[in-house]
């Protein structure tokens, strides 16, 4: 193992969808540019760059905070990323994608999403390599991931199962 692998952070993510078969499941994350639909406080996502659903396709994020403290004078914090669609394949119905800028703290970082079948409906695998995030422990981090997959499972469960 080199210097640099050694302190990368990796993780992995799933969520089960009753229901919903991995068909019905995929073309919410193939419409790589729809991520304000399914992923928890982001508000905007939109193409920076690039072709729909062809790899080097840009797409940038971002979600607004509110200071916990409303006594104080804050103004709202914009937090951001541009993401890049690495891969894609649609029979496999898998896609990885990296985070290109950010004012996040992400240093390097990069994900695969899967849609695989499963007996009573489908299962979501996100898994991620990711350089260590300043202030943030690798198990907070875990645990916001999976947090997120399980809300995002459900939106699409309930948009798949009402579509």
């Amino acid at each position: 193992m080199t210097e640099e692998t050694q302190g990368k952070w990796e993780g992995k993510a799933t969520a089960e969808l009753k229901g919903p078969t991995a068909d019905q499941v995929w073309p919410f994350f193939e419409d790589f540019c729809n991520l304000q639909k399914w992923f928890p406080g982001v508000d905007t996502c939109y193409q920076v760059e690039g072709e729909p659903g062809q790899p080097g396709l840009v797409r940038y994020c971002s979600s607004s905070t509110i200071s916990s403290d409303r006594s104080q004078e804050e103004t709202d914090q914009v937090k951001w990323a541009k993401e890049k669609l690495v891969t894609i394949d649609r029979i496999e119905r898998c896609l990885s994608y990296e985070i290109l800028e950010n004012n996040v703290g992400f240093k390097s970082y990069v994900a695969t999403i899967k849609v695989l079948p499963i007996n009573d409906g489908c299962k979501i695998e996100w898994s991620y390599t990711a350089d260590p995030i300043e202030g943030w422990p690798v198990e907070d981090f875990n645990s916001y991931i999976s947090s997120s997959l399980q809300f995002m499972g459900q939106k699409m469960e309930q948009a798949a199962l009402s579509g």
